[in-house]
């Protein structure tokens, strides 16, 4: 430390960094998940209360639904948004043209961008029910014009298809730098042994991503109780509260709606350790069954 001095000095201000805007916060977060907190008193005045935020979530009528909706609406992105930027990252891997490549990747990153006001604006163009351009080609066939927005069997197909859309490109950036240090020479001389587009795929591009694969993985799972609550705050309504309610809206209406700051806190810290746990336990099991992990 003495010799490096200097590389430690340029290192504060990002410790500094980390201690103030990410390790603290965590620390306040975790006390005021035990105190009835009230915001003319601040943190340290305001009176310890122990369990009594976790007994009052346990004991809120509306938690199972909330619970159950998460979890379901979580998986089903995991399911059906896991594998879509593996393929789609693929495929611009094995394109032989570069300079389409770059214009592909580019155009697909766009969305990305996008605030989810602005993509329930694309949404809504798509799928209302007076001038949206799905019912108006319905209407133009013939076939009766559907409620897509204020329907619970379609909300959530929607909801996960949006997501997909958005987030599909951006998520393609790792497993493309996984792939672009594997040596073009394996391709070369696979192709020389008689292995097809198919094989090559198989035996060399799927072991060069699979690290990165597992670490994703593991890292989705953290985010079990997360289902995307900016998402579904712009995309739901009073129609579909049945399928669309989330741990994320309840803390919103808990915390701000109705100021209960240490309840939505508490709830908050309960997302952490159920994500940490199951982080350690697929990193556990990934290590055991496949040799790798994140650590």
């Amino acid at each position: 430390m003495i010799k490096y001095r200097l590389l430690y000095l340029l290192f504060l201000p990002v410790a500094a960094y980390f201690v103030i805007f990410q390790y603290w916060p965590i620390v306040l977060s975790f006390i005021v998940a035990f105190k009835d907190l009230k915001l003319g008193r601040g943190i340290a005045r305001s009176p310890w209360v122990g369990f009594d935020n976790f007994v009052e979530i346990f004991t809120d009528p509306q938690l199972l639904q909330v619970f159950s909706n998460t979890v379901e609406i979580s998986l089903l992105r995991l399911v059906f948004g896991f594998f879509p930027p593996i393929i789609l990252a693929v495929l611009l891997h094995d394109l032989s043209t570069r300079v389409f490549t770059k214009i592909s990747q580019t155009i697909i990153y766009i969305p990305h961008f996008f605030s989810w006001i602005i993509v329930y604006g694309i949404v809504f163009a798509m799928f209302s029910t007076g001038s949206g351009l799905i019912n108006n080609v319905l209407d133009a066939v013939g076939q009766q014009r559907i409620d897509f927005l204020l329907s619970e069997d379609w909300f959530r197909p929607i909801l996960i298809g949006s997501g997909i859309w958005k987030e599909i490109g951006w998520s393609t950036i790792i497993y493309l730098a996984a792939l672009a240090t594997v040596d073009d020479e394996l391709y070369e001389a696979a192709a020389i042994d008689g292995a097809g587009p198919l094989q090559r795929i198989r035996y060399i591009t799927v072991p060069a991503i699979l690290p990165v694969i597992t670490f994703v993985l593991t890292i989705n799972l953290g985010f079990i109780l997360y289902a995307g609550g900016e998402q579904i705050l712009a995309f739901y309504n009073s129609a579909v509260y049945n399928v669309a309610d989330v741990i994320d809206t309840w803390v919103y209406r808990e915390g701000l709606g109705r100021l209960q700051f240490s309840v939505g806190t508490a709830m908050g810290l309960l997302q952490s350790l159920v994500g940490l746990v199951l982080v350690l336990g697929a990193n556990y099991i990934a290590r055991r069954s496949t040799g790798r992990g994140i650590w």
